[in-house]
């Protein structure tokens, strides 16, 4: 059986209006990070108050997806590799994860509410055997062998196969 191998993506986006815990608090931890990061590329005589003017003066102000990131890095340590808000279909709250981006999307160094993030979170090598009504199923046993056990993911808004590698 030829079989295709899969990393899946799920975003979250994270703003003021965010209702969980988690969220709140990295939404928090990453404003301070971004105001303080910002600061090196901001011209003092000129600054910019949010993040599209700054980059759009300064390339270099790029860097701030990761530098904003480093502050999320403690909660996604949290998270032990599960992010527990993707449900499989038997309602389990499983999605494996081996790492993360974080993006900014806006923000404005004079007003937390402007500030708008998001957080993608990428799976590690699945086997990838379609989709079933519906249904992304994969296998997170790799080995070539001649049983999986499988999860069923469901296709669904913010969840994406972000990688494929095929067997030839």
């Amino acid at each position: 059986m030829k079989i295709t191998k899969i990393k899946l993506a799920y975003r979250i986006v994270i703003d003021n209006s965010s209702s969980f815990l988690w969220d709140k608090y990295v939404f928090e931890d990453t404003f301070k990070e971004y105001q303080m990061q910002s600061q090196q590329f901001n011209s003092a005589t000129n600054p910019k108050n949010t993040f599209r003017e700054l980059l759009s003066e300064n390339e270099k102000a790029n860097q701030l997806h990761f530098l904003t990131g480093i502050a999320a890095s403690g909660y996604v340590e949290q998270l032990k590799g599960n992010f527990h808000r993707v449900m499989d279909v038997l309602g389990s709250h499983y999605f494996p994860f081996i790492n993360y981006q974080l993006d900014i999307i806006n923000t404005d160094i004079t007003d937390i509410s402007k500030h708008k993030i998001g957080i993608t979170f990428y799976t590690p090598l699945l086997n990838y055997f379609g989709i079933i009504e519906g249904n992304y199923l994969v296998s997170k046993n790799v080995e070539n062998q001649n049983e999986y056990e499988t999860i069923m993911f469901p296709v669904q808004n913010n969840l994406s196969i972000c990688y494929i590698q095929t067997e030839d």
